[in-house]
This record gives C-alpha cells, sequence and structure tokens, in this order.
C-alpha cells in the first residue's frame, strides 16, 4: 500500500504503466515533474538555438537536447512497452505527438552514424518539426489529475485556454522564424518572431516587422486562423461551465440529501422528491 491508498501492481509491465500515468505516489509524482521539466528544456533549448551563440555553447546544446531526447525515446519505448493495447497506444494522438518530438533530433543525430549524408534542405525540415515539441504538454492537461493532485474541471478548462494561447504563439514564433529568417532582416532571432506573431495575433499590426515570403505569409495567415478557431472554442467551454455554475443552487433533499440542483428545480433530480421550489424562488 502506497500513500493516499495507490496499490501498485505486482506485475513489472503493469507496474510501468502504473507509474507512467499515477500522480498520487512520490514516483509518480516525481516522473509527471521529470517529464514537464524535460520539455521545457527542449523548448528552450530550440529557442536559444536560434539566437547568435558560441559554436561550444551551441555544441553542449546539441549534445543536451541529445541527452534529452535520448530519455524521451525510453519514456516512449516504456509507454508502449506498458499499454494494454499497443496497436491502439502507436496510433494514440499522444504517442504521434511523442514521436514528432522525438524523430527530427533522432535523424539528425542517428543517421550520420550509418553513413548517410544530411543535406542542408532536410536538415533544416527536421528542425521546423522540433517546434511541434510543445505540443506535449497537451498530456498533461487531458484529464484533472496532476502531479500536485486534482484540481477542478474549471480550472482545468482555464489552464487548456491559456496553453492552447501559449502553443499558437510558440509554434507559430517557430515556423515564422524558419521561414523568415534567411530572407528578413527583421527576424534574426525567436525573439523577433514571437514579438511578430503577438502584434499578428492580437490584431495590433505596427507593421515594423512584416513577412517577406511566401512561406512567412502562409505562417501568418494559418496562425491567425488557429487563434480565431481554437481560443474563441476553449474560451466557450468555460463560458458555458461558468453558466451551468450560475444555474446551480444549493437546496438539500430531505429525501436522499442532494445538495446541487438546478435553480428551478421542483424535484429533486437523483429520487424525485418535492424541494419546494416556491421557497427557493422567493430567496433568489
Amino acid at each position: 500500500m502506497m500513500e493516499n491508498g495507490s496499490v501498485p501492481p505486482e506485475k513489472f509491465r503493469e507496474l510501468v504503466e502504473f507509474y507512467l500515468i499515477d500522480y498520487r505516489t512520490s514516483l509518480g509524482k516525481a516522473i509527471d515533474i521529470a517529464i514537464i521539466s524535460l520539455n521545457l528544456l527542449v523548448c528552450a533549448i530550440f529557442v536559444i538555438d536560434t539566437y547568435d551563440i558560441s559554436e561550444e555553447l551551441r555544441a553542449f546544446l546539441w549534445w543536451m537536447e541529445v541527452f534529452v531526447v535520448g530519455l524521451f525515446v525510453i519514456e516512449y519505448i516504456a509507454r508502449l512497452y506498458a499499454a494494454p493495447d499497443r496497436r491502439r497506444q502507436i496510433s494514440d494522438v499522444y504517442s504521434i505527438i511523442d514521436l514528432v518530438a522525438i524523430l527530427p533530433t533522432l535523424f539528425q543525430a542517428v543517421l550520420p552514424l550509418v553513413g548517410l549524408t544530411l543535406n542542408i534542405a532536410f536538415v533544416k525540415t527536421i528542425r521546423v518539426f522540433k517546434v511541434f515539441r510543445i505540443f506535449r504538454f497537451l498530456r498533461f492537461l487531458a484529464d484533472p489529475h496532476f502531479f500536485f493532485g486534482s484540481i477542478s474541471l474549471e480550472l482545468l478548462k482555464v489552464a487548456r485556454l491559456v496553453t492552447t494561447i501559449l502553443i499558437i504563439f510558440f509554434i507559430g514564433s517557430g515556423l515564422f522564424y524558419y521561414v523568415e529568417s534567411p530572407a528578413n532582416d527583421g527576424v534574426r532571432n525567436f525573439g523577433d518572431a514571437f514579438y511578430f506573431t503577438v502584434v499578428a495575433l492580437t490584431t495590433v499590426g505596427f507593421g515594423d516587422i512584416t513577412p517577406v515570403t511566401e512561406g512567412g505569409k502562409l505562417v501568418t495567415i494559418l496562425m491567425i486562423l488557429s487563434g480565431i478557431v481554437l481560443i474563441p472554442w476553449e474560451a466557450s467551454k468555460i463560458v458555458k461551465e461558468w453558466v451551468l455554475i450560475t444555474r446551480k443552487t444549493s437546496v438539500l433533499c430531505p429525501q436522499c440529501g442532494l445538495l446541487e440542483h438546478d435553480i428551478d428545480a421542483t424535484y429533486c433530480k437523483r429520487c424525485g422528491h418535492r424541494l419546494y421550489h416556491e421557497e427557493v424562488v422567493d430567496e433568489v
């Protein structure tokens, strides 16, 4: 018996599955914290690499990225090994996101070791895919259970909205940097691209940075459309939840003890007992 009543299984495969999804035990929390920290680190490496830094620091960041991605490979294999249905695990959206996070660095590190020469176009292409690693944070927003416990559905939806906005900004900035930086003097690093993304998505439009390539224009259109669709969609979930909360009232059912009912309910939705709704209306 573990803390908070968690009981790890005895079989090794089930034990691996347990700790990969557990958020109650100390080891389960540590695994979650470690994965989130590694995600933050690999995203930070991606951003720093766009700046004018020394070759020594760039080389150090590269080997750090290889090490982190190596841990991601172990995590991916562990999830696949522990999954009750491995075919379903491979096609799962979070597994696909994990694979996208792994493959760019894996190709860049392994292919030269087997004698394959990487051309510049291929290297640039796989580097672009590194920006999608931020999607890995969605795994931790799939349900209200986090390494620090459980949160309400209302707070979870707020967290999803904030994360959606950050993901749009991060991916839009990364893609805009890679397509614009070779031809646009105003986009020298990720910070410049992020500035343009914020200005574009908030419709401020200062005009000091504008896309000059066809790819940059396409990325700008896609991230504006994504902001128009995804942000209101997530925000509508929060508004809907707030509306539902305002339509609830605390009226104790004398028959079954249920406390929360719709504000216009006359009878208990659990047992059908009369709630004397006319008294509730007077109080409201």
